[in-house]
């Protein structure tokens, strides 16, 4: 049975000494570091006597070199005693081993890093956009070759993401268009009701669901439930290094992994948005009829005499280009994947921001280019 380490001081000719006994071992770390901290002392000298250790290992030099450090911060001057220096030489290793605080070096400041941060940012992002581009332009060569030679499709794979990209998605989908619905007659109607224009709220709810927020927000929706996943999927293959064995058996990752994802997402957000548009106006019609009383046949006749097919098609044009966009990033980010599960969660997240800000993007430059052509 092993014996709980001791401290005991004793004054010897004004030279406080602290002797530690027993086994100074992990087996009794939590015993022992009590002890540790709870010791201090006044003099201006100190000598720990190790002579008495029946046994010492690393943990237990860490806490009488953590020790000693503390009682140097506070002036004390700390002296090892150790007949057979193998203890104290333990210590020592240890102690020279521990980070001190002013050890750490503290990143530069100044207008000079500033700008250094900058430019190295800047580079970082100039370098981030050639990759993307550069892997734009593979999963679009490969497309092509598929498409030269339609063997090399792979339709399971493609049914499989369709289903998984797709119709596990219309439930969220659904529900997330119907209280957008909701929410915009509901608020329309409100500040519509000051001016008796409580009508125009038909017009409100199919041109801003029909044209923006059906297909905008079915996208944010599927960056993060399917970007995610792609990017998650992919990057933890390449952390298994499954891409490396697929490349060994003469099999490219991007046509067997890329464009299956790719495709399945151009094929099924322009469906997941009409049927989010179809739940919006759902929705925006149910409130309209129990806020305002506007009956469902009127509201249908509303929207037939003042909503422009265009509106819908604008919506649709939009989503294949989103798709791709959400696509692309997502297994862009998840090649990405370096040494570790870390590096998955981080670029997952990575792919989910930049596919979303990607697409606002697109829609803000697809809502000037179709003001500027009248549409």
């Amino acid at each position: 049975m092993t014996s709980s380490p001791t401290l005991e001081f004793e004054d010897i000719a004004d030279a406080p000494v602290l002797r530690v006994r027993g086994q100074l071992v992990i087996a009794h770390l939590e015993d022992a570091l009590t002890l540790f901290e709870a010791t201090t002392t006044d003099a201006a000298t100190l000598q720990i006597d190790l002579d008495g250790l029946e046994a010492l290992d690393t943990s237990g030099a860490w806490l009488i070199a953590t020790l000693r450090a503390r009682l140097e911060a506070q002036g004390v001057a700390v002296t090892l005693v150790d007949a057979s220096q193998n203890r104290a030489a333990l210590v020592q290793t240890v102690q020279a081993a521990l980070l001190a605080d002013d050890n750490i070096e503290q990143p530069p400041q100044g207008v000079v890093a500033m700008l250094a941060r900058v430019g190295a940012a800047t580079a970082s992002g100039g370098a981030s956009v050639i990759s993307l581009l550069s892997f734009l332009g593979e999963v679009l060569s490969r497309f092509v070759y598929c498409v030269v030679r339609p063997r090399r499709w792979r339709t399971a794979a493609l049914v499989s993401q369709m289903q998984e990209t797709g119709f596990n998605a219309i439930p969220i989908v659904v529900l997330m268009s119907f209280l957008i619905g909701v929410v915009l007659s509901f608020q329309g109607a409100s500040q519509l009701r000051q001016f008796g224009a409580e009508v125009f709220v038909v017009d409100l709810i199919a041109i801003s669901i029909l044209r923006e927020l059906g297909i905008l927000l079915t996208s944010i929706i599927v960056a993060g439930r399917s970007g995610s996943a792609f990017t998650a999927s992919i990057g933890s293959m390449k952390v298994r290094e499954e891409l490396d064995a697929m490349r060994t058996l003469g099999l490219d990752p991007i046509e067997v992994l890329v464009l299956p994802r790719v495709i399945a997402l151009v094929i099924m957000l322009p469906i997941l948005g009409f049927i989010a548009n179809v739940s919006g106006l759902l929705g925006g019609a149910l409130m309209s009829w129990a806020e305002l009383g506007v009956s469902p046949s009127m509201f249908v006749t509303r929207l037939q005499e003042n909503t422009d097919v265009w509106h819908l098609a604008i919506g649709m044009i939009k989503a294949p280009f989103f798709a791709a966009i959400i696509g692309v990033v997502s297994c862009w980010q998840a090649m990405q994947v370096k040494g570790s599960a870390d590096s998955v969660g981080r670029r997952t997240t990575t792919s989910v921001v930049q596919a979303i800000f990607l697409v606002i993007l697109a829609d803000a430059v697809f809502s000037i280019f179709f003001s500027e052509m009248g549409v």
